[in-house]
């Protein structure tokens, strides 16, 4: 047996002891309040053994049901939160409709019971909402704030049976308080488990870091439509995004990778689909190392004092614009070639024209995983490079694709 499955377990023989403890103190003081909590409380019980069959029955897979019965958890959330209702209904029509009046003379034990029921009523409320919470089990949390109910009852009806001892008659307005409780937990597990029914998006903190960590790969250009939904503990997600290659096993091999850090980083999540599409441009981005002059092409990449950015229209190789930019970590110690192709990344530049390969070298990995073309320099010079724009540069391109 599961953990899940231990917890409903125990929630079934705690509200069997309460039901039993209720409804003799309940025969003991005649008290109207108790009476309507014990009804509460055996509809617990009822609760309970749903959810701890929701519990077991949610973990099968079929033909049918081929994402799980993960729903049938937020279904017994919704049956509990009908049983909470008919609980805070039972408790009107006994206040209105029952004759009965306090026992004083057994009020002092009723009131030791009652404070025993509130302890035990709030040490296992806590216990199972925190396990729930761990687990991510809808139904154990629904369950746990369905106790939790008996709780704040008890309390009121223990200032109930206090005020009887010094005569005062407030049992009945006991009751009708523990109402106000019953249908607060009833309507908050109703409206959370009708949202997850009707497949209701996924919390905007978890869909906005399940967003940061796809943005966060350099080969992904945007999103175009970012969904997800709760199916029991688990969540699903679905992604639309434009991938920088037209390489399909590079595509694969990057949405994988994205998947495996969004189950590692966002906890209960059940199934990723990602659909994707190669990036479509009119134009490419090139970036060239320079020296000081900003003519000769630099032959170290990491400390070339500036980098030539130039955005080429694809078609024809035509210059649409360009700059020069001080390389900033060009001073650094350490890490000079792969801090500046991280910076290189953000300037979203498509190829690197150098007279010098990276193999085996920290840049030469970091735009191949960012799916940026290297592409090998036979010019010295940046006029010698200008005018071969069209015919070297642009079949350097396109043989990389």
């Amino acid at each position: 047996m599961e953990q899940n499955e231990k917890i409903g377990a125990y929630s079934i023989g705690v509200n069997l002891l309460l039901v039993i403890i209720k409804c003799f103190l309940s025969f003991l003081s005649g008290s109207v309040a108790l009476f309507a909590d014990t009804i509460h409380s055996a509809t617990d019980v009822i609760s309970s053994i749903t959810v701890l069959w929701g519990i077991k029955i949610s973990k099968r897979k079929s033909k049918n049901f081929p994402y799980g019965l993960y729903k049938v958890e937020n279904f017994v959330s919704l049956l509990s939160s009908i049983f909470i209702f008919f609980a805070g209904y039972e408790i009107v029509y006994t206040v209105i409709f029952a004759q009965k009046s306090l026992k004083t003379e057994f009020l002092p034990y009723t009131v030791a019971g009652v404070a025993l029921a509130t302890g035990i009523t709030f040490l296992f409320s806590r216990y199972e909402l925190r396990q729930g919470q761990k687990i991510g089990s809808p139904s154990l949390i629904a369950d746990a704030q369905h106790i939790r109910t008996d709780m704040f009852s008890s309390l009121v009806i223990l200032v109930g049976l206090i005020g009887g001892l010094f005569g005062l008659e407030i049992d009945r307005i006991a009751a009708l308080i523990v109402v106000v409780f019953v249908f607060q937990a009833g309507l908050s597990i109703f409206v959370n488990a009708i949202r997850v029914l009707l497949d209701a998006s996924i919390d905007f903190e978890t869909m906005d870091r399940v967003k940061t960590i796809i943005l966060k790969d350099p080969r992904i250009v945007s999103i175009r439509n970012l969904w997800g939904r709760n199916s029991g503990p688990f969540k699903f997600i679905e992604a639309d995004i434009v991938i920088k290659t037209n390489n399909l096993e590079k595509a694969h091999s990057v949405t994988r990778k994205i998947e495996n850090e969004i189950k590692r980083l966002v906890s209960h999540v059940d199934h990723i689909l990602i659909h994707y599409e190669p990036q479509k441009k009119d134009t490419i981005t090139l970036a060239i190392p320079l020296e000081e002059d900003r003519q000769i092409l630099s032959e170290h990449f990491g400390e070339a004092p500036f980098f030539y950015i130039a955005t080429l229209r694809e078609m024809d190789g035509s210059l649409l614009s360009e700059a020069f930019h001080r390389n900033p970590v060009a001073k650094d110690e350490r890490g000079k070639g792969i801090k500046v192709s991280e910076w290189l990344l953000e300037k979203k530049i498509d190829a690197v024209y150098s007279p010098k390969k990276f193999d085996g070298k920290g840049p030469g990995y970091v735009f191949s995983d960012a799916g940026v073309d290297i592409i090998a320099s036979c010019s010295k010079t940046l006029e010698e490079f200008r005018q071969g724009f069209h015919k070297s540069v642009m079949h350097s391109i396109r043989s990389h694709d």
